[in-house]
């Protein structure tokens, strides 16, 4: 009788003993899958870095070099005709082979996207940076995996962690970064099974590209931010207005993909008549704020008065034709300064702080575009301090709501709605109000 407890005990120890050595095992790999990768898209984050303010300082003291943007975009064109025609799906395939790691990534992918991204910029293409870094990430960390020969597994969690390493050094938000990588997957689920690496290799992937001499973008360059109750309730029409804008930028960049593909076909002139296009729109705007980056128009944004009211809708434009016909970069800092210009003219036409609307629109835009509501709440406070973490958390989850289920990630899955369409038209026919 007395055997029993102690045969349970001796069993109970060892089964103890045996999942801490499964959790240690788990946390060192973690920590040299993160290490590992952090470092790479840390490094390779400074070089593109570096590479895209010289070209942004050259496009912006050189301004002949907007009429040069349609043989740039033939050259861009042209670069992606000479290789594996799975690396124009970008972003995309990173996402799918995460999801299914069955195929490989193109180890070509990370140069020659941040030398397409640079070239894009440097004629004065209206495209971001994330994508890029997402990229570059992603092929350096299936380049490892496959060196290596890791498992599909671990090889999951490598890419994860290169998206994760690229989106926090690029950013300068290793925190967001983090959760970026595990919540871009899909809609309605964050993979917390990577958590670890993921958060290591942001983290490391910041701090290396600092080290190197990498700057960041501050946009904390004006007074604290006023919160009140009032502020807040005003944050829900802005949420609303941010939802909307993101699924107009979705919808206008997919049309103009699919006209310019049905006109140009799959030939190199896609981005030439693009370019000319954007030329053309420069010269009836007459104004240069809207090429490349538009990072002076989004610190702009932060000041009463400082841009047009209709900016936003001028960048999208200028943004959605850009990437519709071809030209590389990404979809971020463009809807981070589509964002910005809305929260200001959406605070200027009501009278309300103008930084503060500014700041929740910046990331409130890109969490319904992206489908990714909580990196963008902890981005919006590592940009713009956690004094403003609840107008900010509000604009991003009303923004994703609002948006519905596209996405500027056609991978992207959907693992849970974010609205059960039947259950809510049987609660409205239920309702005797909605007779």
């Amino acid at each position: 009788m007395r055997l029993a407890p102690l045969v349970n005990s001796n069993s109970q120890v060892s089964g103890f003993i045996h999942e801490r050595r499964a959790v240690f095992c788990i946390i060192l790999r973690s920590v040299l899958i993160g290490l590992t990768i952090g470092g790479m898209c840390g490094a390779s984050s400074w070089l593109f870095l570096i590479s895209l303010d010289w070209a942004t300082r050259m496009q912006t003291s050189n301004p002949w070099l907007l009429y040069l943007l349609p043989l740039a975009g033939l050259l861009v064109a042209w670069l992606y005709k000479q290789f594996d025609r799975s690396i124009e799906a970008g972003n995309n395939l990173i996402l799918e082979e995460i999801e299914k790691p069955v195929g490989q990534i193109p180890w070509p992918m990370a140069p020659l996207v941040a030398g397409s991204t640079v070239i894009s910029h440097l004629f004065g293409a209206s495209t971001g940076r994330e994508g890029t870094a997402v990229q570059m990430g992603g092929s350096l960390a299936d380049w490892l995996a496959r060196s290596l020969k890791i498992k599909n597994d671990d090889r999951r969690t490598m890419l994860m962690c290169g998206v994760s390493g690229g989106f926090g050094a690029v950013f300068g938000t290793p925190l967001a970064g983090a959760i970026f990588g595990l919540e871009v997957l899909s809609i309605g689920r964050i993979r917390f099974n990577a958590l670890l690496p993921c958060f290591i290799s942001s983290v490391i992937g910041d701090e290396v590209c600092q080290m190197l001499g990498a700057s960041h973008q501050n946009y904390r360059q004006f007074e604290p931010i006023p919160t009140t109750f009032a502020n807040v309730i005003w944050v829900l029409p802005l949420g609303v207005m941010a939802g909307l804008t993101s699924l107009v930028f979705i919808e206008l960049t997919h049309t103009i993909s699919k006209l310019s593909k049905k006109w140009a076909g799959d030939s190199i002139f896609r981005p030439f008549f693009g370019g000319l296009i954007i030329i053309l729109f420069t010269q009836i705007v007459g104004s240069r704020d809207y090429l490349g980056l538009s990072l002076p128009l989004i610190v702009q944004s932060f000041t009463p008065g400082g841009v047009a009211s209709i900016a936003f809708l001028l960048k999208l434009v200028f943004t959605c034709t850009s990437l519709g016909t071809g030209f590389k970069g990404g979809e971020v800092t463009p809807l981070f300064c589509i964002g910005a210009t809305l929260g200001h003219s959406f605070a200027a036409f009501f009278g309300l702080s103008v930084p503060l609307f500014a700041a929740v629109g910046f990331a409130s835009v890109f969490a319904g575009a992206a489908n990714t509501p909580v990196s963008c709440m902890i981005m919006g406070m590592e940009l713009f301090g956690s004094e403003i973490a609840t107008p900010m958390a509000f604009g991003c989850i009303v923004a994703y709501i609002t948006s519905g289920h596209r996405s500027i990630y056609h991978a992207q899955r959907i693992d849970t709605a974010k609205v059960n369409l039947q259950q809510t038209e049987t609660n409205l026919s239920n309702n005797p109000v909605s007779k």
